[in-house]
């Protein structure tokens, strides 16, 4: 798979780790999608994208726009840094993670997946930390001495 990724924002990111996640969820599910472009956008561009693709006015963390079938493109995965950073400090693990688990989340949606269901979303989240588990391990708890 061919990652093509911009980062829109003035935060650093992993490259690696993201495109890391990306190959990761494809080979687990025995898929290999196309090109993949992935966007790392503030809280303001994506709303604008939801309200006017998807119809919800408001932030999201992450928005999946699968490739028109002529294209060569396998999809466009969308993901707001801001929104990257409040979920990160509200589940207590770095950045870093936060992006591959939004990062596999978006290539899921590309692959077909869905999360309006409760059993579609319990799938997704099992894959998620499965393979975040393997790319971008939390760190071990601390234990008291």
């Amino acid at each position: 798979m061919k990652i093509d990724l911009k980062n829109l924002q003035d935060v650093s990111i992993n490259r690696e780790l993201l495109e890391q996640a990306a190959q990761a969820i494809a080979q687990t599910l025995g898929t290999e999608p196309g090109t993949l472009s992935l966007v790392l956008v503030d809280d303001r561009r994506i709303s604008e994208l939801n309200c006017q693709f998807l119809g919800r006015c408001g932030s999201t963390d992450v928005i999946a726009f699968p490739a028109e079938e002529e294209e060569e493109l396998a999809g466009e995965v969308i993901i707001s840094v801001e929104t990257a950073i409040r979920q990160a400090q509200e589940q207590g693990h770095s950045l870093a993670r936060e992006l591959c688990i939004l990062t596999i989340h978006g290539v899921l949606h590309l692959l077909g997946y869905d999360d309006a269901s409760q059993g579609g979303q319990a799938q997704m989240n099992q894959l998620q930390t499965q393979v975040a588990d393997a790319i971008c391990p939390l760190p071990p708890k601390r234990g008291k001495s």
